[in-house]
């Protein structure tokens, strides 16, 4: 008789020990035959709380993660700093380094934008969360920035992987827009198997056969993964979505499906945006949206701060 999908997920070792047995699974670890174990809940058993500059993302208290897909201007920036600041935002993101489609696309400010970041967070008191694309950027982020992000299109670059665990910094990992479950843990493997234990595992929408959305946010992985995994699971309904008008009830939905926080995009002036202002929030939308967040954070057992308010 097959396995039921919950006896799957409750007990991932029993799968992963079959597979090694059956020659099924590739098994790399030195300290046993299982391909990962570090992520698992087994491993683990305590909801691993990840500290982000006095921030904590994980256990009992939602957290929210806001600001610009990117960094244009250290006006535009400020803007949207004070206005997430104000409307209850735990941590800033703003992207320094960009990887787009087109390569005639704005692709970021570079170190300039990292600096802009650091004085944002001086003036708002918002920790910093910017995304990491190669060596030379991980070096440079790392000294500004309080908590690295490995994008969806580098989930499966395991040397970047290895080099920003290799700072200490919290690590944001998305996952692949084509990746499964089993795959977006081995990426946070390899970060934890290189000694950093301080991973958020963020859901940003797959690739489907939709053509309404940008990507498919697949809901389904927030339960899977925080039954098999001890890592707090945050989700990125901007991306998920791509548009603006489905970002709330997306990101309502995700606290409901047991997400530990929501990272999304909000702009100053969306209609002026360089990169992505189709699926960002303006400030007034950020706003009731938080507020909608803290009033559903009970109904699902949970709690949610507003630092601004």
């Amino acid at each position: 008789m097959p396995h039921s999908p919950k006896s799957r997920l409750t007990d991932p070792l029993t799968d992963l020990q079959a597979q090694a047995a059956t020659g099924q699974h590739y098994h790399s670890s030195p300290e046993g035959s299982l391909a990962y174990h570090r992520v698992l809940r087994r491993a683990h058993t305590a909801d691993t709380i990840v500290g982000v500059r006095g921030v904590a993302v994980g256990g009992q208290e939602l957290t929210v993660i806001a600001g610009p897909c990117a960094v244009e201007s250290a006006h535009q920036l400020m803007a949207a700093a004070e206005q997430a600041a104000a409307s209850g935002a735990h941590l800033l993101r703003g992207g320094a380094f960009k990887l787009r489609t087109s390569p005639y696309a704005f692709s970021g400010l570079g170190e300039a934008a990292l600096k802009m970041l650091s004085e944002a967070r001086r003036v708002s008191g918002l920790p910093i969360v910017t995304e990491v694309v190669d060596e030379e950027s991980v070096l440079l982020a790392a000294a500004h920035a309080d908590m690295l992000q490995i994008g969806t299109r580098n989930m499966h670059n395991y040397v970047l992987l290895k080099q920003a665990a290799a700072t200490g910094k919290p690590i944001l990992l998305k996952r692949g827009m084509s990746a499964t479950l089993d795959e977006f843990l081995h990426a946070a493997e390899y970060i934890l198997a290189a000694g950093n234990s301080q991973v958020v595992l963020c859901e940003r929408g797959i690739r489907t056969f939709s053509d309404f959305t940008r990507n498919t946010l697949d809901l389904n992985i927030v339960p899977a993964l925080k039954q098999i995994s001890h890592l707090p699971v945050i989700t990125d309904p901007s991306h998920g979505t791509g548009r603006s008008d489905l970002v709330p009830a997306m990101a309502k939905a995700s606290i409901a499906a047991g997400a530990d926080g929501v990272l999304i995009e909000m702009h100053p002036d969306p209609a002026k945006a360089l990169s992505d202002g189709y699926q960002s929030l303006d400030p007034e939308e950020f706003r009731e949206l938080v507020s909608d967040l803290a009033r559903i954070a009970p109904i699902v057992g949970r709690t949610l701060t507003l630092r601004g308010r």
